[in-house]
Order: C-alpha cells, then structure tokens, then sequence
C-alpha cells in the first residue's frame, strides 16, 4: 500500500487573513482592556470606512506591480481627481455624471502616460511614476491652497450611507474588487500582467504585447486612483488636493499589496489578498486610535508588520524551492 502524504499548502492569501483574525483578537483584547470595544458596530464601521479609499488605490496598484511596475502617482491623482469632480459638479446635481466621468477621463490620461513614459521611452518605472507625481504635486500647490468645489447633496449619500454597519462605499469596493479579479485570472489581459510580471522577454517571445499590457495596468491602476477621488470628493463635500498624500495612499497601496502577497519583482499578488492586507492596516489604525497611540509608534508597528511579512514569504518561497 502506497501512502501519499497531503501537504497543506498555507498561500500568502491564506496566510493574510490568518493575520488579519489573530489581529482582530489581539485588538478586541487590547481595547477591551481599555475600557472600549473594537467589533461593535461602531467599530465595524470605522475599519471599513478606513478601508474604502486605500482599497481603490490598493487594488490598481496591485495590477501594475503584478507586471512588475508600480505607481508612485496615485496619491497626488486621488486628490486631483477630487478637485476635478468637485468643481466639475459645482454643487449642481445635473453635473454628477460629467463630474464622475471627466475626473475617471483625467485619471486614465495620468495612466496613459506613466505607461507611454515606461514603455516607449524605457524609464524606471519608480523614477517615471515619481516624475509624474512631482509634475502633478506642482500643479496643486501652485491653483490650489485648501479645498475647492463643491459637490451636491444627494452625491454625497456615496460617501456616507449605509446598509446595516456597511458603508455602501465599502460594497462598491467588494463589487469593484471582485470585477478586476475576474478580470484578472479570467481574460487573456490578466493573463497576459502576470506572464509580463513572472518574464517580460518570455511573454514577448510567446506573443504577448508587453508594452500593451503594462499600459493598460497603468490605466487600470490610475483609474482606480480617479475612483478614490470621487469617493473622496463624495465623502468630504469638496474636493482636497492633498487629501491623498497626507493619508500615504502612495505608500500605503504598496504595503497592502505586499501585506496581501503581491512580489515587488512582479508575477505574484491577487486582489484577494491585497484586501485582507488593507483591512489589516484600518484594523491597526482603529486599534492605535481606540488606545490613543502615539503617532510615531503608529509608523513604527506598521513598519515591523510590513518587514515580518515581507521576510515570511520569502522564506516561505525559499522553503518551496527547496522542498
């Protein structure tokens, strides 16, 4: 009789959402030592709207830095884009569709060129996407000191209803997330950004149009960027240029990609695992506020949890090949 031994396979995926319920105990505990509660409806409210803009932002930076790039960008963008949709609307309810639609126009041309600039003119991916953004950081400082525009009444029931403890912005998230997972493990194109990620001179040589496909991650990832404003827009009644730096949507989008599984190198990451990676950081954020942590200690956890997680799935990588 042969035996055959079933190894359980424990995914980068699986291995976020782990973290992400061991975190919620820990939370739980820590508040409730404090006098508060984390998972009551508050509670849930508050991760999730936390959760909502670094989702967009999240997720199409998940794209790009499948096919091995990324987008230093989107953090500027999202607060462009919500100066585009507040002015567009001007308060006016007639304008919400020209408003939502001409902030997603800007946002796919910003992605357009950070893809142009990468793949016709072969820059950095890091340097190109960081051009871009200084040329955008220059922009708003120079037209804008504070808010601007203003947009209608019923628009902003997008940023602030609900149904039951979830924000009908976080449904929007989950139904968006779970299209560009189809997406991606479902057409040709997504199977195209992880072929471009995993060898870019593989998948040219098998017939892949790399630089299509690495545009069109760009566009994807700027779009989703755009989307985040909107919302911004919605939810704070106003467009905010800086509303995107000073939340480190930049940053942040990476971590939770990375959190989620996503290889910087490219090739790897899912939408799945990047939104157990941006629910773990509202979870640390709404741990830290309930205890009133101080902000500098805030950075450096979240630091510690990026690098722990990093090292994880590399040695998990290692441990596969060897085995």
């Amino acid at each position: 009789m042969t035996l055959v031994r079933r190894r359980l396979t424990i995914t980068p995926t699986v291995t976020v959402y782990l973290a992400l319920a061991a975190l919620l105990v820990i939370g739980s505990i820590l508040v409730g030592a404090n006098g508060g509660v984390l998972l009551d409806q508050s509670g849930i409210l508050n991760i999730l709207t936390r959760s909502t803009l670094l989702g967009l932002v999240a997720i199409g930076q998940t794209m790009v830095i499948v096919t091995g790039s990324l987008d230093l960008s989107v953090a500027y963008l999202a607060g462009l884009c919500s100066l585009v949709t507040a002015e567009t609307m001007a308060g006016r309810t007639s304008m919400m569709v020209p408003g939502v639609l001409l902030a997603l126009a800007v946002a796919a041309v910003v992605g357009l060129i950070n893809g142009l600039v990468i793949t016709v003119l072969k820059a950095n991916a890091f340097i190109a996407t960081l051009g871009v953004a200084l040329i955008l950081r220059g922009y708003l400082e120079h037209n804008y000191t504070g808010p601007a525009g203003s947009v209608p009444r019923a628009f902003q029931h997008l940023g602030y209803d609900r149904i039951g403890p979830v924000p009908v912005s976080a449904l929007l998230v989950l139904l968006i997330g779970t299209a560009v997972w189809w997406f991606s493990r479902r057409t040709r194109t997504g199977y195209h950004l992880y072929a471009v990620g995993g060898d870019t001179e593989v998948a040219r040589l098998s017939g892949v149009r790399t630089s299509r496909t690495i545009v069109t991650a760009h566009v994807l990832c700027a779009s989703m960027a755009g989307l985040a404003g909107v919302l911004l827009a919605a939810r704070l009644g106003s467009g905010a240029p800086y509303a995107g730096t000073d939340a480190g949507y930049d940053l942040e989008s990476i971590a939770a990609a990375v959190l989620g599984g996503a290889v910087l190198t490219g090739g790897r990451g899912g939408v799945v695992g990047t939104i157990g990676g941006v629910l773990i950081l509202a979870t640390l954020d709404t741990v830290f506020d309930d205890l009133a942590v101080d902000p500098f200690l805030k950075d450096v956890v979240r630091g510690v949890v990026l690098v722990a997680a990093v090292a994880l799935y590399a040695r998990h990588r290692l441990s596969r090949r060897s085995s």
